[in-house]
């Protein structure tokens, strides 16, 4: 039995050219130490967060895999789900696959063209830690076709969706688990003008830091970049940042907060 709701971000990795200049990156900003899971598995590397399951990076299979952040959702039934995804408008792109005993996964395309992952545990759950500094604490679907992904989550995963901004300016859903408004799992972020012609949608993870401007300066001094300067929200102080290899995700202070919302 999974300890997250079907549907509820379970997991993270990220694909890298270099899997060992992530180790010394992700090790120096977050505090991570690592497990190598061994060639069986493609030395697929947990990354722990005082010795608990924080994320996962993996060295790039083929070198047209992109460079990239991954969030996987839970579920009890992957078979079943993967019918709801095709059935939906969707597109399963690989698996379901079972993965030794830990699990079972599958990756997919939303129609918005979002990639996304599916995780039916065994005996890997999932994240140990979440929502505290150098752990997983949101993730975004920043999409170019929101009239299309809204109904597709809703028939795949059951979200309910609560409005944020006006919608029109600044279009903002926080999907929350079917049934549960404290649930909220997941933002969906409407990209289809702040997206360049030439990026895709895609999710974006945050993960939490007790110190965003620090954060995001560690992030340069180890050669990344800061794609957004640090700015206050009602989340907290948020900056969106790019790996020293240009994984993109984002840094979140949730302790600081304040009432503006970003692009209004």
């Amino acid at each position: 039995m999974s300890a997250f709701g079907d549907g509820a971000p379970c997991w993270a990795d990220v694909s890298l050219p270099d899997l060992d200049a992530g180790r010394r990156f992700y090790g120096e900003l977050f505090g991570w130490t690592f497990q190598d899971q061994g060639e069986q598995f493609g030395h697929y590397t947990m990354a722990l967060q005082d010795g608990r399951n924080a994320a996962a990076l993996m060295g790039k299979m083929d070198p047209s895999m992109p460079t990239a952040w991954s969030v996987y959702f839970a579920t009890s039934d992957i078979a079943k789900l993967a019918a709801r995804i095709g059935d939906a408008g969707g597109q399963v792109v690989f698996g379901p696959d079972a993965v030794g005993d830990t699990g079972i996964m599958l990756g997919a395309l939303d129609p918005g063209g979002a990639f996304f992952g599916v995780w039916q545990p065994g005996t890997h759950p999932g994240f140990d830690v979440v929502n505290q500094p150098g752990a997983f604490c949101w993730a975004e679907n920043h999409t170019k076709d929101a009239d299309a992904v809204d109904p597709f989550y809703s028939a795949v995963f059951g979200y309910d969706a609560q409005q944020v901004g006006d919608g029109v300016d600044f279009d903002y859903k926080v999907w929350s688990l079917p049934g549960d408004a404290d649930g909220q799992v997941v933002g969906r972020m409407n990209a289809a003008t702040s997206l360049p012609a030439d990026h895709p949608s895609a999710y974006q993870v945050y993960f939490d830091v007790d110190d965003c401007d620090a954060t995001a300066a560690t992030i340069a001094r180890l050669g990344g970049q800061v794609r957004r300067e640090p700015q206050d929200s009602p989340f907290g102080r948020m900056a969106v940042v790019a790996d020293d290899q240009g994984a993109n995700f984002a840094i979140i202070d949730t302790r600081r907060r304040s009432e503006a919302i970003p692009g209004q």
